[in-house]
């Protein structure tokens, strides 16, 4: 991996995105275990690379998930194994936002990881609604969707007309790619002029906390046990 350090002076571009996600999918033992960082390297990019790890895994996982001769439990296995991905997906996109508004100082530093980051966002600037992490995210998805893709437009075992299909949707694929790339190096060049923003948006997951989620509530209730799973004294 490259060791880029975003700041100010130099963010990450769309490219070096892509190319990270590009290159991560061909490395052996990813994403079971994490890539190596190099020393020094800016924590955006450890962040950029969580997501994509478990975007990586949320995809094959979902894939299991579908198996039909399989038993039950194997299936709900699959699914309480995506919702914990997908948590850990949108917090290293939490993550992302989070490094680079420091980066573009558009937040105060010491509140950049509450639910209240303090904006020092000048006057003037335009809000975005998608945040640079949830353009990463997508990046993420579409470089998989890209390289699942690319397998079925070089399948042997199929005939030339799914071939030809595969071709077609892996070049729609990358254009898309490529648009979403753009709109995302331009909101990065407008945030650090300042005609532009984006904010942390946190995702609040309710169906995974138990402090939150109504059915994981009623039954710690009917079992006597509090929220965070002890039983009252």
């Amino acid at each position: 991996m490259n060791n880029h350090s975003p700041t100010p002076a130099k963010l990450p571009t769309a490219d070096d995105i892509v190319g990270l996600h590009d290159r991560l999918l061909g490395v052996a033992g990813w994403p079971a275990a994490p890539a190596p960082m190099l020393p020094g390297v800016h924590p955006v990019w450890i962040w950029v690379e969580t997501n994509h790890r478990y975007n990586s895994l949320l995809w094959a996982e979902e894939d299991l998930a579908r198996r039909t001769t399989v038993a039950a439990e194997a299936i709900a296995a699959n699914k309480r194994a995506i919702d914990g991905y997908n948590q850990a997906r949108n917090d290293a996109t939490e993550r992302v936002d989070e490094l680079l508004l420091v980066a573009l100082g558009l937040v105060d530093p010491a509140s950049a990881r509450t639910d209240a980051p303090v904006s020092t966002v000048p006057a003037g600037a335009r809000l975005n609604s998608e945040t640079a992490g949830s353009m990463a995210d997508r990046l993420s998805i579409l470089a998989l969707k890209v390289h699942a893709m690319g397998v079925q437009a070089g399948r042997t075992d199929v005939d030339e007309a799914h071939r030809d299909a595969s071709r077609a949707r892996l070049a729609r694929l990358q254009q898309q790619r490529a648009d979403l790339a753009g709109c995302l190096d331009e909101l990065l060049a407008d945030a650090l002029t300042g005609r532009a923003y984006f904010k942390v948006y946190r995702q609040f997951k309710m169906y995974n906390d138990a402090r939150f989620n109504p059915v994981l509530v009623a039954e710690r209730a009917a079992s006597g046990t509090s929220n965070d799973g002890s039983r009252p004294r």
